[in-house]
């Protein structure tokens, strides 16, 4: 067993039973009828032979885990990232502290941290031959605003009192990996389908576009989602309100940060929408909790509020919903 300690970890280090990765989903794809080439791999090389005619395997998604001695959680948390991220949001913050990995570790929970299909280390596949379109890479000035960490990315203004750690944020985009549109929705969904069949029960932490393949998981198995934490959910289900009352056994907790009003995106549109599925859900006997931080004295939120500086005072409020919740042996 491993006991991670140092100053990082002197007053709540925590004994590792084992550190993986697997992937998982996924099928087989045969190319045919494409052109060979002579490429060279290195500069000083001849050129060989590069035929991509043959059988690849594709759509699979990649998931690490690091599992404890003792849990004290009773299922394993595991964490699903946003668009045009990968599971790197949940492990040490663009800052250098330490992320929402290693908090819910130490609180005691087994921790799942997965890249989705197209995302990381799940590794992506061939256009147009595989995914039909090209893939999409977000400018910094896209992440800033829509992350909601200032009104423009011009001069780097910031919103006053915003949590983001703005210093580092050249950081943040250093994990920025590209996406595809929702022509690749299904095969995502598909592996998502394949990871909880394999590894739940469990608990979902699901972070912005997550929140839809989540959403229709639990839907799907709602004896193997135990709960939900949707972190600034961007995408809803739609079903009725008998289909909807199958998650009845489901908590579901909603967390909101600030400056939702400011950002067109986020106060006009994805907010709305999910406040229409909070509502659905209650009507359906859902348990549903939502936080609205700024509500609660907690301020200056952005999107990616898992890597704000005070991003530990909002986990421990987590845990607490969770020990709640009964979630904890």
């Amino acid at each position: 067993m491993l006991a991670l300690t140092g100053p990082a970890f002197a007053d709540d280090a925590f004994n590792v039973k084992e550190i993986g990765s697997y992937h998982v989903g996924g099928r087989e794809v045969h190319l045919e009828g494409l052109p060979v080439k002579m490429l060279k791999f290195t500069p000083d090389a001849k050129p060989l032979k590069s035929d991509p005619n043959g059988r690849f395997e594709v759509e699979q998604m990649y998931v690490q885990y690091v599992r404890l001695a003792d849990p004290k959680a009773k299922y394993p948390l595991l964490m699903w990232h946003g668009g045009g991220m990968s599971g790197v949001t949940w492990e040490t913050k663009p800052d250098g502290q330490l992320g929402w990995q290693s908090f819910f570790l130490k609180a005691g929970h087994d921790v799942y941290v997965s890249d989705a299909m197209e995302r990381g280390r799940a590794s992506w596949a061939r256009y147009p031959e595989i995914y039909k379109t090209e893939p999409f890479f977000r400018t910094k000035a896209q992440a800033w605003t829509i992350s909601r960490i200032g009104p423009t990315f011009e001069g780097r203004k910031e919103y006053d009192g915003q949590q983001f750690p703005t210093g580092s944020f050249d950081q943040l985009m250093k994990q920025a990996v590209p996406r595809w549109g929702s022509e690749n929705n299904a095969p995502t969904q598909a592996a998502y389908d394949a990871y909880v069949q394999k590894q739940c029960p469990c608990v979902l932490m699901l972070h912005s576009q997550a929140s839809s393949f989540g959403f229709k998981e639990a839907l799907r198995h709602p004896d193997l989602i135990k709960a939900i934490i949707a972190v600034e959910p961007s995408g809803r289900i739609d079903a009725s309100t008998d289909e909807l009352a199958k998650m009845s056994g489901i908590p579901h907790l909603f967390i909101w940060g600030d400056y939702l009003k400011d950002v067109p995106i986020w106060g006009e549109t994805l907010l709305p929408t999910l406040e229409s599925y909070q509502d659905d859900l209650k009507k359906a006997g859902v348990p549903v909790t939502v936080w609205h931080l700024p509500e609660m004295g907690i301020k200056g939120n952005t999107h990616m509020m898992m890597m704000d500086r005070n991003s530990d005072v909002i986990a421990a409020k987590i845990q607490d919903w969770i020990n709640d919740a009964g979630l904890m042996k």
